[in-house]
């Protein structure tokens, strides 16, 4: 039976997104996206937690997402977890997982503005919920 690798996330990007360009042109897009739950405590005092995760975009999806993509604003991310080894300046081994995303969604500019910009579409075009 094959295995399912699906992640849904709706955050806000934490920096704007990086692009790199790798040989034979390839573009690769980075950042960072802030997801926040809220809870309750045992004595009702509201608990804010945030989480963290770094978005890997390649080619045409990486392309649209540095043209539309803010610090701020918040989207609708689908992809998969890929977790990668590297070593550090000190020779340390270290992993770190990404989130690459397949699709994305414009929900809102930090501005309060929503949707994408006229022309630009973003590879999904609704949102599951």
């Amino acid at each position: 039976m094959a295995g399912v690798n699906k992640v849904i996330l709706v955050g806000n990007l934490g920096k704007d997104p990086e692009m790199r360009r790798l040989d034979g042109g390839v573009a690769r897009v980075s950042f960072s996206l802030a997801t926040t739950e809220y809870y309750k405590d045992k004595d009702g005092n509201r608990i804010e937690q945030t989480e963290w995760h770094n978005i890997v975009m390649w080619r045409a999806i990486a392309e649209s997402a540095e043209r539309i993509l803010k610090k701020g604003y918040t989207i609708y991310v689908e992809g998969k977890l890929q977790t990668r080894k590297w070593q550090d300046k000190e020779g340390q081994q270290r992993t770190t997982t990404d989130i690459v995303a397949e699709t994305f969604q414009l929900i809102k500019k930090s501005d309060g503005a929503s949707n994408s910009p006229a022309g630009e579409k973003a590879p999904a075009d609704d949102l599951p919920f």
